[in-house]
């Protein structure tokens, strides 16, 4: 038995919470958690079933990186979705580039306003 029990959370960097916010509460309708601690940047939290989601405005160290077209071959955040056709029309909705898998499985690649790769798997 590992001493891992489970993946708590992942953080990414933005650089413009209010365009981040405008993709991950209007598009993938996450609700921000109200118990973030303060800190000396700004940030907001989701929670993703136990997992949580943190962005947080500060500087990308990997802002001049190329970044490939196909977001599964950067690193990414993969979530399930429960109404892939859905999502699928909400981004196209607000015109958010994105790409199939390329294995054929249920599953899309798109990037947030600052770049972070999301696999989205219906």
């Amino acid at each position: 038995m590992s001493i891992i029990s489970h993946l708590h959370h992942i953080s990414l960097l933005v650089s413009d919470l209010e365009a981040s916010r405008r993709f991950y509460e209007g598009v993938l309708e996450l609700t921000p958690k109200n118990d973030r601690p303060e800190f000396d940047y700004d940030g907001i939290w989701y929670d993703v079933g136990r997992q949580q989601i943190h962005l947080m405005v500060l500087p990308n160290p990997d802002l001049d990186a190329e970044r490939p077209p196909h977001g599964g071959l950067d690193r990414h955040l993969a979530l399930a979705v429960a109404e892939w056709d859905v999502l699928q029309r909400r981004l196209e909705h607000a015109r958010i580039p994105y790409t199939r898998s390329r294995s054929g499985r249920k599953a899309l690649f798109c990037r947030d306003p600052d770049g972070n790769a999301l696999e989205l798997i219906g």
